[in-house]
């Protein structure tokens, strides 16, 4: 990742090429200004290269659902993960449309047979509906609520055909050891959610920051599936 950013070959890093390069990880600015904060030792704006790797290291973090913090430096995660494509927050229609929607045909009949057997009502799934399906997979609840949160792309409390197929392809992702993004990549926005314009309330889809203080606190409510399905297990 280095030379993408220290074009130079100087061994140190910009704040602003930084800037640019970590947005690609898909991350809230929120949680990419605490990362700098924590990589940026000296409060220089400039890191040197192990510096660089600090944030290297804490933008896995973020993206495993790991507290941001240098407490999570030596805990065993996968490298970070970095794509060229827009913010999906910020649907720019011209960019997203032209990504190929990453739930392949044959899984995407799959997901809608499974969509079809929970009754759906006006082609919509209620939290109630999902929630036990989501549960089925034994996944960590801080898991299943990301999931929810970023399947949920119309914030409406409910999951379409498309976004139901979003959070099945997550769900199994997770239970393949492969882990929940932060936020929505590009690839996986249904064609049909994809619009010219920025998706209302969409930011920010997991406040991590609230929970820094409290280290190791799971990441905020399961999102809808508390609020509209309380868990009565």
């Amino acid at each position: 990742f280095l030379p993408q950013v220290d074009s130079a070959n100087s061994g140190r890093v910009l704040a602003s090429d930084a800037a640019v390069f970590l947005k690609k990880s898909g991350l809230t600015d929120l949680v990419l200004g605490k990362i700098w904060d924590l990589a940026d030792t000296d409060g220089k704006g400039v890191l040197n290269k192990q510096e660089f790797f600090v944030a290297l290291r804490l933008v896995a973090c973020a993206q495993n659902g790991l507290d941001v913090s240098l407490s999570s430096l030596n805990l065993p995660v996968p490298p970070p993960r970095f794509t060229d494509t827009n913010s999906p927050l910020l649907l720019s229609g011209t960019a997203s449309s032209d990504v190929p929607w990453a739930v392949k045909l044959e899984d995407k009949t799959k997901y809608d047979a499974i969509f079809d057997s929970l009754n759906p009502v006006n082609g919509l799934l209620s939290g109630d509906k999902v929630k036990p399906v989501l549960l089925n997979s034994k996944l960590p609840v801080d898991i299943l609520g990301r999931v929810w949160e970023l399947s949920d792309i119309d914030r409406d409390g409910m999951l379409d055909r498309d976004e139901f197929a979003v959070a099945m392809f997550l769900v199994y992702c997770a239970l393949e050891k492969e882990p929940v993004p932060m936020s929505l990549p590009a690839a996986l926005v249904p064609p049909s959610k994809r619009k010219p314009i920025s998706v209302p309330g969409a930011m920010p889809l997991i406040p991590s920051s609230t929970s820094t203080k409290e280290p190791h606190q799971p990441l905020p409510p399961v999102g809808i599936l508390a609020a509209k399905a309380p868990l009565t297990q």
